[in-house]
């Protein structure tokens, strides 16, 4: 197929080099860009000209975005998240969009069981207390943490990652499960997980002694868990998000932490990311990681191979492996 012929497709995220090269075998390929990510009007000027694109959540696409691209068809995200979607504005301009699901579950939830266990047993604040010079001896009251093993896990967002971190919590530490999901799993699943169904969020919130958030951002999510939510919880609590910044009133919780209203929190996810409210800096009982739950390099190159294929099945058999519009 000549060259000009071929869609143009615009990389507005830095990848692996393999996954170009992939690319370069079925487009155009607009990736010679020094500095990622793009910022919001050079993302509309590329765009522009192009056919599709492959990017991350941090570029959106909406009304004003698609005003400006008339030849854009198809953007394929290399994340299973798409809050970064204006899904009835792509809708309308009739331009697919996709994410990446399934081949982060189990790393994510890896990293979200990582991060309960290190929230509870504050092994960050330890960390930061041995290397600042301040461990001269033992004592029966340093750093004293919260157990997981035998615990309640209160899950709230039972997709695929939910259930991987609920299978972690019951099968390796013997944990009891209790969950709230916009619909509830069927019985057979239930069983498997020993998971009790709460019928709400608050119901997890008041019972759980560790809380993950494992589910997507909508704006009906925004804000789910504030000041009123975390007030419901037990003072010894934990609160772990992975799922999507906004989700959590970042400040209320900053606030909750400060006057120990619960115990700690971990969170990979931030409103404003990767601006961090300023509050969540000053404490030690809050463990906060650059939104890496996927990042091991297996699971990356997986999810921009998903996109690819995503980009090249629509353009050469007329449809996307894994659309969400």
């Amino acid at each position: 197929m000549p060259t000009s012929s071929r869609p143009r497709i615009l990389v507005a995220t830095s990848v692996f080099p393999s996954v170009l090269e992939r690319l370069r075998q079925h487009f155009e390929v607009d990736a010679e860009h020094p500095h990622y990510p793009l910022s919001p009007a050079t993302f509309r000027q590329l765009l522009a000209d192009k056919d599709g694109s492959l990017l991350s959540g941090s570029q959106a696409i909406h009304a004003e975005v698609l005003a400006q691209a008339p030849r854009l068809k198809i953007a394929a995200n290399m994340s299973v998240g798409f809050n970064n979607f204006d899904l009835p504005a792509m809708r309308a301009a009739g331009v697919v969009g996709t994410n990446a699901p399934g081949v982060l579950t189990e790393t994510t939830a890896d990293f979200g069981f990582a991060l309960l266990l290190a929230t509870a047993r504050r092994i960050t604040e330890a960390e930061h207390y041995l290397r600042a010079g301040r461990w001269k001896e033992w004592r029966y009251d340093t750093l004293l943490g919260q157990d997981v093993h035998g615990t309640t896990l209160g899950i709230i967002g039972m997709g695929r990652i939910g259930q991987a971190i609920a299978r972690r919590g019951v099968l390796g530490f013997g944990m009891k499960l209790i969950y709230h999901n916009r619909s509830r799993l069927d019985a057979a699943t239930e069983a498997g997980l020993q998971a009790q169904y709460a019928p709400t969020k608050e119901d997890v919130l008041r019972h759980a002694d560790h809380v993950v958030l494992v589910l997507p951002y909508t704006p009906a999510a925004h804000h789910l868990i504030g000041a009123e939510q975390i007030a419901l919880m037990k003072p010894t609590a934990t609160l772990v998000n992975i799922a999507r910044g906004g989700i959590v009133d970042d400040v209320a919780l900053a606030e909750a932490l400060r006057q120990r209203r619960i115990a700690a929190a971990g969170l990979d996810v931030f409103e404003n990311e990767p601006a961090i409210a300023a509050p969540l800096l000053e404490l030690d009982n809050v463990v906060l990681t650059p939104h890496v739950a996927s990042a091991t390099a297996s699971t990356r190159l997986a999810m921009a191979n998903l996109a690819v294929d995503n980009l090249v099945a629509f353009f050469t058999e007329g449809k996307a492996l894994t659309p969400v519009t």
